[in-house]
């Protein structure tokens, strides 16, 4: 009995590792993407003294998901290695109510960027997307406002409904990272949970909105300048912008039901999915803002101008190693 209880604690402890390991990887990657987009917009800003409306939506969609990624990373290595510094109060309460933040300020921000681009670039003639055309760059600011004060008000909501469960002592359990389902605690995380997924939803439906028009729009003139054998700049700018609507349509939706799992398991305390819903979670802060460097011209031109310029170091470390090989072979011998 001994060495079997030995034998499951060492698998335990080595799959603990290596989830670390794992989500360590995808977390300093991602760091490093957000950190690029955050740097290359701090530098055009200090240059130009002023940024336009979707740098300044990317630049706070960089730093959000940069703390985000910061804090997914603590709460993940604590939530796997050592739960039980989790019990420790108050630590489970603000390192979940800051990471509700980030991950809401993501998630609305994003939203924000999505509707930019829609209202930007599509074409419609009703008045009050007229209207909105013209007024867009004087809201964008109003949206981040809203998006951050919206988050802040779900980490408060968070943190106080935490407090008050675990201080009532509502069957809170310290393995893993969830607490005991229980007909009170559900009663108690209602309002949380309801206010959650509504602004998940809404979000989701934000971006899902936003790609439909804009792929409406493209079908549209695609249909009024069928006969026109030109190159439209218009065209090539509503194809660029819907591959990117796209794919990010496709990331959310992913991310987007994850995070409704996260909801489903939170009152579970046999959760078999933590692991997968962290590597998830992880994972899409950065591969979005991959596809947001590519889809940027500026940001673009950047990163291959850094990669061309660490090819150039590497190739050059490579030519002289190579003359100096012969020298290092020479038989110096008398």
């Amino acid at each position: 009995m001994e060495v079997c209880h030995s034998t499951e604690q060492s698998n335990g402890t080595s799959y603990s590792i290596v989830a670390v390991a794992i989500i360590t990887l995808e977390v300093f990657a991602s760091l490093w993407i957000n950190a690029f987009i955050v740097a290359v917009l701090c530098i055009a800003w200090v240059k130009k003294k002023t940024l336009n409306s979707s740098e300044k939506i990317l630049l706070v969609l960089g730093c959000c998901r940069f703390w985000f990624l910061c804090i997914s990373w603590v709460y993940s290595f604590l939530a796997i290695i050592c739960p039980e510094y989790l019990c420790v109060h108050p630590i489970f309460q603000v390192v979940t109510a800051t990471q509700n933040f980030f991950i809401f300020s993501d998630l609305w921000v994003s939203a924000s960027l999505c509707g930019f681009y829609c209202i930007k670039i599509a074409n419609f003639r009703n008045s009050f997307f007229i209207y909105l055309k013209a007024k867009i760059d004087r809201i964008v600011p109003w949206l981040l406002l809203g998006s951050v004060v919206f988050s802040l008000f779900i980490a408060i909501l968070a943190y106080d409904t935490l407090d008050k469960a675990i201080c009532h002592n509502l069957n809170f359990t310290c393995k893993g990272i969830a607490w005991k389902a229980s007909i009170r605690m559900k009663e108690h995380f209602f309002p949380v949970f309801f206010i959650t997924g509504l602004g998940f939803s809404t979000s989701f439906v934000a971006v899902t909105f936003s790609a439909l028009l804009l792929l409406f729009s493209l079908w549209r003139h695609k249909c009024m300048m069928q006969t026109n054998s030109m190159k439209n700049l218009s065209m090539d700018a509503h194809i660029k912008a819907m591959k990117s609507i796209l794919s990010f349509f496709i990331l959310y939706s992913i991310n987007f039901i994850f995070l409704i799992l996260t909801l489903i398991y939170a009152l579970n305390s046999q959760n078999s999915m933590t692991f997968l819903i962290f590597i998830v979670q992880d994972a899409f802060p950065g591969v979005h803002s991959i596809t947001l460097i590519f889809s940027n011209p500026k940001l673009e031109k950047t990163l291959l101008r850094i990669l061309s310029c660490v090819k150039c170091k590497v190739c050059i470390k490579k030519e002289l190693q190579q003359k100096l090989e012969p020298m290092h072979n020479v038989d110096l011998s008398l």
